[in-house]
């Protein structure tokens, strides 16, 4: 959008402001109609929904001023043209979305920053709405007076869901509806090992909303073609590769190297770093050997070395590369939305 603006190009935005029952797309859904009625970039679900916000975004367009229109996905014979998805789409079109382009720029640069904010949409009356964007920096947000108020903004940064809020009633004098974007940088998975199950972890890690990035000493396992498209994959001694890495409260790591000496190396330099996960593949008497070997030699108490999950991955029985890194992904998700995951218990019951 900030670049559209930039370029001249008249357009305007196609919103999902509320998405009730099967919807193709979730509230938060962009796409940007240029004055031919092509989507330049975007989507709000493709097909029927698309192509009527595609008509009625060129009409605001040669109109000048925006709209809101409620889409009924619920025909009722599968044979036709009519989706049957079910549910309903409430979509904005915003021919002014470029007197916004400071908060687009503002909400763009928190985003490569990798900043928490949130974007905030608001459309004022129903039959001629105007439409107000402002971006929030995180530190703002929660001091943040106007509607809805700080506990949504809040909730809204926790649930890293976007959210339609509406005020229609006193003191308002005509109807609000205020759609709360969080903008949550991805977290970060540090995949220490390009092999197979590296290259598994970090295909279904990319397609569940992690950043990866992939480090080994080996050329041919750092490879682009041998990972999803936006991962960094980094070729050097891995000890030094992980002395420059920017650990963060946000960061996961995953230890799948070739050999225990190399994820012995690799544990130990990543072992006291402010990570969110830290997961080492291996059997549970590897573990345990390494486990003793650490204690012996100073270089983890065992309450740091007790927050490694080791052996890595929820116990579903995986057999095969694709089930370890599936039980991988599933154990990282698990600490992200829930701060903790169930582990493979050690001999002994360490």
């Amino acid at each position: 959008m900030v670049e559209c603006c930039d370029r001249g190009i008249e357009f305007a935005v196609a919103v999902v402001l509320r998405a009730e029952g099967s919807t193709p797309c979730k509230a938060g859904a962009k796409a940007i109609i240029d004055a031919s009625g092509s989507v330049l970039a975007g989507t709000i679900g493709g097909g029927a929904v698309e192509a009527e916000a595609q008509r009625r975004g060129l009409e605001a367009i040669r109109c000048g001023g925006p709209r809101v229109f409620d889409f009924h996905l619920q025909g009722e014979a599968t044979e036709g043209a009519e989706p049957i998805c079910g549910g309903t789409m409430g979509v904005l079109l915003d021919p002014t979305a470029a007197r916004s382009r400071p908060a687009y720029a503002d909400a763009a640069s928190a985003r490569q920053n990798r900043q928490r904010g949130l974007l905030l949409t608001t459309v004022a009356g129903s039959d001629d709405p105007r439409v107000a964007v402002r971006f929030l920096a995180e530190s703002a947000a929660l001091t943040y007076e106007g509607f809805p108020g700080v506990e949504a903004l809040r909730a809204a940064l926790k649930q890293e869901e976007p959210q339609l809020r509406v005020l229609d009633s006193p003191p308002a004098r005509e109807r609000l509806e205020v759609l709360v974007e969080p903008l949550v940088p991805k977290p970060r998975l540090l995949i220490v090992g390009g092999g197979h199950v590296g290259q598994a972890v970090a295909m279904q890690a990319s397609f569940v909303g992690f950043e990866v990035s992939v480090i080994d000493d080996r050329p041919e396992f750092t490879r682009p073609g041998l990972f999803p498209e936006g991962t960094t994959a980094c070729c050097g001694p891995v000890e030094e590769q992980l002395a420059r890495y920017p650990f963060s409260p946000d960061t996961y790591v995953v230890l799948v190297t070739r050999g225990h000496q190399h994820d012995a190396a690799a544990l130990r330099v990543s072992l006291r770093q402010p990570v969110a996960y830290l997961g080492m593949i291996g059997s549970r008497r590897k573990v345990l050997l390494m486990r003793e070997d650490f204690l012996r030699a100073g270089w983890a108490t065992a309450a740091e070395f007790d927050r490694v999950y080791a052996p890595i991955g929820l116990d579903i029985g995986s057999l095969t590369v694709p089930e370890i890194a599936t039980s991988i992904v599933a154990q990282l998700i698990a600490v992200r939305r829930r701060g903790h995951s169930p582990r493979i218990p050690l001999p002994g019951g360490v």
